[in-house]
């Protein structure tokens, strides 16, 4: 991920590293059980097998059924014979998350197990403290990578309110036979967007596909902008930059890139209408993840040989990406089953590799070590056209970052980012709504009500 000089992915005093008395107690229990595994290594995790017992999953429909399937049909069914419980796993369409989670926090009655799509630090009051699997998954598979810590610890608190087991980069997807006939290389800044998109548009009449509506893949495409251009939401001790030189530059570029490159179809996007548009053939480049060409190559659709991906785009100040999705599981206080859901992403996460494989390279792991192949995997796909399609997804994995950068998630980046102030900074700009100057002051002002 992008390099955040001074802070490391783990603080001593977060893990079992820590010499404070409660931790050199758990280290000590830890160490004494070793050997025996997990169930005598982690008392809580031992109540699953008491009985036979119910473990109720909520998660997303994933872009790649072949991963649901592996996760339904194989993985779930498998643990649950071994666990000597029924586990139900229920899937939702992306909108639905958000209004299931809260509808379930309301009711105080739910899922054992809920599945975000990026990091829901809003319900920590909600849901246990996810250290202890954090801890008992580090000893077995080492640190997780900074980005899911990032992701899932308050700072203040010092609470782990959930628990993420991968993420998924967030490549440029481009038609490069188009690119080739612009007489352009494959996009390496995004004033290559630019230029590359205007030359298209202006041939081919095939615009640039970034959305800019109230959507989730709109909300990382416009940050991933903001990055590159050296403005952000917050700094990192957590106070409101947004008004700033970096910021009004992002802006004004995707007014150019809108009103040169786009169509107004993107003001009305949802979360698949990129992935439907490029595979269709109707744009030049997007930012999505590998479920597109993975799609194309699935059902065969003619253009998807001609889809390649690069890394994240250099900007004026940095070469920076968002990750496409951000994997966070909560274990809610009100669970019936808490020693289950705890057990089971354990033990998940020692199995992640199939999990990898199943997605066909979209969820990444947030433990390096459970896939320990992966380079090598995603150099020679033999499904890929060319085979080395998805080698980039190995540069783009260290360059993503998290929602709430340079700072961590918090319930006010958490609000600003469901509340879609983004993306509506940009799209008031980019339509002439508001002057870009008056688009990120109305933006900075929603964000300090926010926090």
């Amino acid at each position: 991920m992008a390099s955040q000089p001074g802070i490391k992915p783990l603080q001593q005093n977060h893990y079992v590293q820590s010499n404070s008395p409660a931790s050199i107690r758990r280290r000590r229990v830890m160490q004494a059980a070793g050997a025996a595994g997990l169930a005598a290594s982690l008392a809580p995790f031992i109540n699953a097998h008491a009985a036979r017992q119910t473990l109720k999953i909520l998660q997303w429909n994933h872009f790649v059924p072949a991963y649901d399937k592996w996760f339904d049909n194989t993985y779930v069914k498998d643990w649950g014979q071994k666990n000597d419980t029924d586990v139900v796993v229920d899937h939702v369409g992306i909108p639905a998350l958000s209004t299931r989670a809260a509808a379930e926090v309301s009711a105080q009655k739910g899922h054992d197990l809920f599945m975000f799509l990026s990091p829901p630090p809003v319900y920590e009051d909600q849901v246990i403290d996810h250290r202890e699997i954090y801890e008992e998954v580090q000893r077995k598979h080492g640190q997780p990578i900074e980005l899911a810590v990032r992701s899932t610890y308050n700072q203040k608190t010092k609470k782990y309110f959930a628990f993420s087991d991968s993420f998924v980069p967030d490549p440029v997807n481009y038609r490069k036979d188009l690119w080739d006939e612009a007489g352009m290389a494959a996009p390496d800044t995004w004033d290559d967007v630019l230029n590359a998109g205007r030359k298209i548009k202006q041939k081919r009449n095939i615009p640039v596909g970034i959305g800019l509506s109230s959507e989730l893949d709109t909300a990382m495409a416009v940050r991933t902008v903001l990055f590159a251009f050296g403005g952000s939401v917050q700094d990192e001790r957590g106070n409101v930059v947004l008004n700033s030189k970096g910021t009004l530059e992002a802006v004004k570029f995707v007014k150019a890139l809108y009103q040169e490159t786009m169509t107004p179809e993107v003001l009305a996007w949802d979360a698949s209408s990129n992935n439907r548009a490029m595979l269709a053939g109707k744009i030049a480049l997007c930012l999505n993840a590998v479920s597109v060409t993975r799609e194309g190559e699935n059902k065969q659709i003619p253009v998807t040989p001609n889809i390649w991906l690069s890394q994240a785009l250099q900007g004026p100040v940095r070469r920076i990406g968002m990750e496409h999705v951000m994997d966070c599981y909560v274990i809610w206080k009100f669970a019936e089953n808490i020693g289950g859901a705890k057990k089971f992403l354990v033990d998940y996460i020692d199995n992640f590799r199939q999990g990898f494989l199943g997605s066909e390279f979209y969820n990444f792991p947030c433990f390096s070590s459970t896939v320990p192949d992966l380079a090598k995997l995603i150099a020679d796909d033999p499904k890929a056209m060319p085979h080395d399609k998805y080698k980039v997804l190995g540069t783009l994995m260290n360059q993503a970052t998290n929602v709430g950068y340079p700072g961590y998630a918090n319930a006010a980046i958490d609000e600003i980012f469901n509340t879609w102030v983004l993306n509506t900074m940009f799209a008031k700009a980019a339509t002439g709504t508001l002057a870009p100057e008056a688009a990120v002051a109305e933006a900075e002002a929603g964000c300090k009500r926010i926090f």
